[in-house]
C-alpha cells in the first residue's frame, strides 16, 4: 500500500481487490480490519476529488494538498443543486455535531439530521454535502459496515488529529515532494503531466514536486522519468486479473500501452466506466466479474481471444485466488 500511495475507492471491493493483485495471503477481511479495527487504512475524497483509499499516516497531507481545489468544487456544485453557501456552511456543523454527539453515522442518517434543519438534501445535495465536510476535515469515512458500507466518524476521533484543511509555505513543498517521490515509486516511469493528472493537481504543483525530488530521478527521455533507485521493470510481467478502476490502468494520462486500441471500448466503455481486466504480460487480454453464489463467490474471465495455455492457466490461478480472497472467513 505505501508503494501505491492511493487506491481509487468508490468502489470499496475493487479496492480490496487492487491490494490483492499485488500482495500474497490478503483477504477481503483483513483490509475491512485495517478499515474498521486497526484504523490502518482510511477512505477519503483526495486525488481527482474522486474517493480513494490510503494509509492514514498518508491521509492528512494528501487531504491538505487537494482540499483547496475540491471545496471550491464542492461549492459551486453545490450551487448547481441549490444549496446556498450559508447551507453548506452550516450542514458541516451539523454533521461535525453529529458525530461528535452521536458516534459513528451512516450517510441516511446524516441525511436526516441535515434536513432536519431545513437544508436541501434531495439530489446529489447529500453527497456533496458530506464531501465538504470530509475535505474540511471534521467528518472522515471510518468502519465497513455490512461489507460494502461505510460509517463517517469525527475526524479528529477516528484519526487521533485533525486533519488541515490546507497546507501552506515549506509544508506545502514537502508534501508535494513526498507526493511526487512516492507516485513515481509506484507509477515510474511517467511525466509531470501524468503525476498532475493522476493527483488531481495543477501541472505547476506536479513540477514544483518533480524539482524537489530531482536529485533522486533518473531521466528517460521524452520527459519521462523514474526514481533512480527503483530498479528496472521486469522482463515478463505476471498475468493478473485487476479490478475495475485499477491503478494500472489510471496511473497514466494514456492507458494504451496496456490497452490496445482495438479493444478499448471493451475496458473503457464510456460513461466514467472502467472495467475490471485480465492482463497477460502488462496488456489487457480480457475483462472478468465476480459474482456471489451464497456465501462463496465466483469468477467468470472473458478473453479478447484464445490465450495461450500458459496464460490461460495463469488466469484462471489468479480467479481461484480471488475466490478465496473475497470467500475467506474473517480471521
Amino acid at each position: 500500500m505505501r508503494r501505491l500511495l492511493a487506491v481509487q475507492a468508490q468502489e470499496l471491493r475493487a479496492a480490496r481487490l487492487a491490494l490483492r493483485a499485488r500482495g500474497e495471503g490478503l483477504t477481503s477481511a483483513a483490509v475491512d480490519r485495517g478499515l474498521t479495527a486497526e484504523r490502518s487504512l482510511v477512505v477519503g475524497w483526495l486525488c481527482r476529488g474522486t474517493l480513494h483509499l490510503v494509509r492514514s499516516e498518508d491521509y492528512p497531507w494528501l487531504l491538505g494538498l487537494t482540499a483547496p481545489l475540491q471545496a471550491a468544487r464542492s461549492r459551486r456544485r453545490l450551487g448547481q443543486e441549490g444549496v446556498s453557501p450559508d447551507d453548506a456552511d452550516r450542514a458541516v456543523a451539523i454533521i461535525e455535531r453529529a458525530l461528535a454527539a452521536e458516534g459513528l453515522l451512516g450517510r441516511p442518517e446524516l441525511a436526516e439530521r441535515i434536513a432536519a434543519h431545513g437544508i436541501r438534501t434531495e439530489g446529489q445535495a447529500t453527497p456533496l454535502l458530506l464531501n465538504l465536510a470530509a475535505v474540511r476535515g471534521a467528518a472522515v469515512l471510518g468502519p465497513v459496515k455490512a461489507g460494502t458500507r461505510q460509517q463517517f466518524a469525527l475526524a479528529r476521533d477516528w484519526l487521533g488529529a485533525v486533519p488541515p484543511a490546507e497546507l501552506a509555505g515549506a509544508d506545502r513543498d514537502a508534501a508535494l515532494a513526498e507526493l511526487a517521490r512516492r507516485y513515481f515509486a509506484g507509477h515510474g516511469p511517467a511525466t509531470a503531466a501524468d503525476l498532475a493528472a493522476w493527483a488531481g493537481l495543477p501541472l505547476r504543483d506536479a513540477r514544483s514536486g518533480l524539482r524537489a525530488i530531482s536529485s533522486e530521478l533518473a531521466e528517460l527521455g521524452g520527459g519521462l522519468v523514474e526514481l533512480a533507485v527503483s530498479g528496472r521493470t521486469p522482463g515478463r510481467l505476471p498475468a493478473r486479473l485487476l479490478p475495475a478502476f485499477d491503478p494500472y490502468l489510471l496511473g497514466w494520462r494514456d492507458r494504451s500501452f496496456a490497452v490496445p486500441a482495438r479493444h478499448a471500448r471493451r475496458v473503457h466503455p464510456g460513461g466514467g466506466m472502467l472495467r475490471a481486466v485480465a492482463t497477460v504480460d502488462g496488456v489487457a487480454a480480457g475483462t472478468w466479474r465476480m459474482r456471489r453464489l451464497g456465501d462463496r463467490v465466483r469468477v467468470d474471465i472473458e478473453p479478447f481471444a484464445a490465450l495461450a495455455p500458459a496464460a490461460a492457466r495463469a488466469l484462471r490461478a489468479e480467479a481461484r485466488d480471488a475466490e478465496r480472497f473475497e470467500s475467506a472467513e474473517p480471521g
